[in-house]
């Protein structure tokens, strides 16, 4: 088959395209040769000597000769652009002659470039039956391309179906996902909804409904969408035992909670279910991270405890109580080692009630307090149960092994919980420090009243001490995304000297780092309250994808 190679014009094209949102069908590969030959036809139309012919409107004759694409491909790595396919094919690679070129979007300094090949696969479109077009994408790569984590392999095909996930060299290297906008699947979800999203792939299932990929039709940037079945959320029994419920006043509630380590609602639209549009957390989950056979770090630990400890204790504040603390709802903002963290589901038992709750009782409760577990979630409890469960989430950070566990043959895991019996393994301990092993005991401590709360424990020497725990961590990794939106909250501008002192250091970097954080604060025009050890220091918001990529 004869090509054309790709213009820089036409790529940039593509970019400008896949802004508007427009989801009708293509009307051939030729584009540019109807643009230049409408107006031929608007002049034969105008010698008819019949009749005068009614003036086309500037913005609809436009309008009418654009091309449409028939596909879009919405970018998933770091440096890729979203692509409209208008012509029926493009060729993708490193060489300055594809459609769509590596080396133009300035992805040499990503670590993969160099597997990409100069011609790495291409994308096209075939008549098919019933006069119908098929999409297909072809592998002509030396390190390979990925379909839905399925090899394509070198010189073979494979069809190109809405939604299907695109990635290069290795599975897990995402860069795009294929939208076929010849499938008109966006009809069942809420006209308003569609006004200002582009719904994708599923990416996991909850209690109550699912999570859905989806695209921002102004930005193309990508969100999470919990959709709530409203069935299932009305049998939860929630309105029985409590009339005077309003989840749309409840929503407007949680969208007031603006904290950097928690999940921020976007918006919210209701119809035949509930949708609840959140920040996209990529990083994966904590217990992803936890489950590697390699442990992690003490510091690291630390790093990720801090910012969990903040998280609970404004929610604490404001009167919320999570419950359900555990490794899957608290969410990484990259696969480095020195992250931000985010913790999600904060507001579900404010929305659905107890239904979240009691599928954990059902399941494996190794984080639920124990005063839950004698309740069976029926009885009221205080905020101190969020605290064993950070309790139990720090145990299994420092060791790699819960706590609590149903192979230890002589108690249940309830009466291990709620005896505080805890399984302690000396040699996989040796490693860890005892002002941590500390901060666990005053954690998992049986009586909700002996407890230590979120404020104690950030007071906690294992807190104040470290060797890589520092706000300069945050602040270059912040530096690092700065494209991404901060939330600066003013509480309590206190001054620089209030900044505590994380990894014992030297006087002299303590107050570069102190000058960093005064810096930061100017170039915001706001400022961060520093109570508890910079308390509200700024990350990104973002929203979980449950159990799936």
């Amino acid at each position: 088959m004869s090509r054309e190679t790709g213009s820089e014009a036409q790529q940039s094209q593509g970019a400008q395209q896949s802004q508007s949102g427009t989801s009708s069908s293509s009307s051939g590969s030729q584009s540019t040769s109807q643009s230049s030959s409408s107006s031929g036809t608007l002049s034969s139309l105008d010698t008819l000597p019949t009749q005068e012919l009614p003036s086309i409107p500037e913005d609809q004759e436009s309008e009418e000769l654009v091309p449409q694409p028939w596909g879009r491909l919405f970018a998933l790595g770091k440096g890729f652009s979203n692509c409209d396919c208008v012509n029926d094919e493009y060729w993708f690679g490193r060489d300055k002659s594809c459609d769509y070129s590596f080396s133009k979007l300035g992805l040499s300094e990503t670590g993969f470039y160099q597997n990409y090949s100069k011609k790495h696969f291409r994308i096209f479109r075939e008549m098919g039956p019933k006069n119908s077009y098929v999409a297909y994408i072809e592998d002509h790569s030396a390190n390979g391309t990925f379909v839905n984590r399925q090899l394509i392999g070198k010189g073979k095909r494979l069809p190109l179906t809405h939604n299907s996930e695109i990635a290069l060299s290795i599975q897990t290297n995402k860069v795009f996902v294929f939208s076929d906008l010849m499938v008109d699947d966006q009809l069942v979800f809420p006209r308003e909804f569609r006004e200002k999203y582009i719904m994708s792939k599923t990416l996991g299932s909850g209690a109550c409904g699912e999570v859905k990929l989806a695209f921002e039709k102004s930005t193309c940037n990508k969100v999470a969408v919990k959709i709530i079945n409203k069935r299932k959320f009305m049998a939860s029994g929630i309105r029985e035992t409590n009339p005077a419920f309003n989840i749309n006043t409840e929503i407007e509630i949680l969208k007031k909670i603006d904290h950097p380590c928690l999940i921020k609602i976007k918006n919210f639209f209701e119809a035949e279910d509930y949708y609840i549009v959140l920040e996209l957390m990529e990083g994966g989950e904590l217990y992803d991270r936890v489950s590697r056979p390699i442990k992690m770090k003490e510091a690291t630990c630390k790093l990720y405890f801090y910012q969990m400890l903040l998280a609970v204790k404004y929610l604490h504040d404001n009167g919320i109580i999570h419950r359900d603390l555990k490794p899957e709802n608290v969410l990484l903002s990259s696969s480095e080692e020195t992250c931000l963290v985010k913790i999600t589901d904060f507001g579900q038992s404010k929305i659905l009630g107890e239904t979240s709750l009691m599928k954990t009782l059902c399941g494996t409760p190794t984080y639920l307090a124990p005063e839950v577990l004698n309740s069976l979630g029926t009885a009221g409890y205080s905020r101190a149960v969020d605290c064993w469960s950070l309790g139990v989430i720090l145990f299994v950070c420092l060791c790699g092994y819960p706590p609590f566990n149903e192979q230890n043959t002589q108690l249940s895991l309830k009466d291990q919980i709620t005896r505080g019996e805890y399984t302690f393994i000396p040699k996989e301990w040796k490693h860890v420090s005892d002002m941590a092993l500390d901060l666990v005991k005053k954690l998992l401590v049986v009586e909700p009243s002996k407890r230590l709360t979120t404020e104690e424990a950030l007071e906690h020497p294992w807190l104040q001490v470290g060797t890589e725990m520092t706000l300069s961590q945050i602040l270059d990794h912040l530096e690092q995304t700065a494209s991404m939106s901060l939330s600066w909250k003013h509480d309590d501008l206190a001054a620089p000297c209030c900044v505590p002192n994380l990894c014992g250091m030297e006087p002299s970097l303590s107050c570069c780092i102190q000058n960093r954080v005064a810096s930061s604060l100017s170039q915001q025009a706001n400022a961060v309250s520093v109570a508890h050890g910079f308390s509200s220091f700024p990350v990104l918001l973002v929203f979980s994808s449950c159990n799936g990529n």
